[in-house]
């Protein structure tokens, strides 16, 4: 039995409705972070390069709860891992890391994420090349901010540390955590991770760059 045609155009309208409203449920790419965490925990946000290996950095480090591997700073909502490594998103692999205020500071945090990457390089990090593999702080208030450009700026002083430093701090946005896969990647996939990371040489060039400092003060 054929159906009317306004009958057809009234489906047609609520699929649309709804999916229009399933796009709305979730924030904006572009909407201001709103952490969700316990009055005695912070949020950090950092990208630096591949999110397998900062999740292992961070994960080292006393007071950290929890990492999650995922991706922000660009336009498209709810972005897929093809989407970001495709150029195309404008989002990072990014890291949201959850840790006790009282356990861990922020400065310690920074430490841990500069010591982990090559602020030196624009063009993605180690062997991993495009903008979704740059290197940026996402901070989530103003002093979290202001304690970002004060360690970068401590680094361009410093005679001993890699330059120039390309390394943007930029407010955080929307995170989107990634695909199950990726999260605690380098643990449940371990053979393959280790391969990866020796070759991309990032323990290598880490070391070239930040000598015994190299994979942070945690290391």
């Amino acid at each position: 039995m054929r159906r009317p045609l306004f009958a057809v155009l009234l489906l047609a309208a609520v699929f649309f409705m709804s999916a229009a409203a399933g796009a709305a449920e979730g924030p904006a790419p572009d909407a201001p972070f709103e952490p969700d965490v316990g009055a005695d925990e912070g949020v950090a946000i950092f990208a630096g390069g591949c999110f397998w290996c900062m999740e292992q950095a961070f994960d080292e480090v006393d007071g950290v709860v929890s990492t999650t591997s995922g991706y922000t700073g660009g336009h498209l909502p709810d972005p897929s891992y093809r989407d970001v490594t495709a150029e195309t998103s404008g989002h990072a692999e990014a890291l949201k890391v959850v840790y006790k205020t009282d356990e861990v500071d922020y400065d310690h945090l920074l430490d841990t994420f500069w010591y982990n990457i090559d602020p030196t390089d624009a063009g993605g990090q180690f062997c991993d090349r495009g903008d979704s593999y740059r290197s940026e702080i996402f901070y989530v208030n103003d002093a979290q901010k202001q304690a970002a450009e004060a360690s970068k700026t401590a680094l361009q002083n410093d005679p001993d540390a890699p330059s120039p430093i390309v390394t943007k701090i930029v407010a955080a946005k929307t995170f989107y955590p990634a695909e199950d896969y990726h999260q605690n990647y380098y643990q449940k996939n371990s053979l393959r991770y280790k391969f990866y990371k020796n070759s991309c040489r990032r323990t290598a060039t880490l070391e070239k760059r930040w000598g015994e400092k190299a994979g942070g003060p945690d290391s």
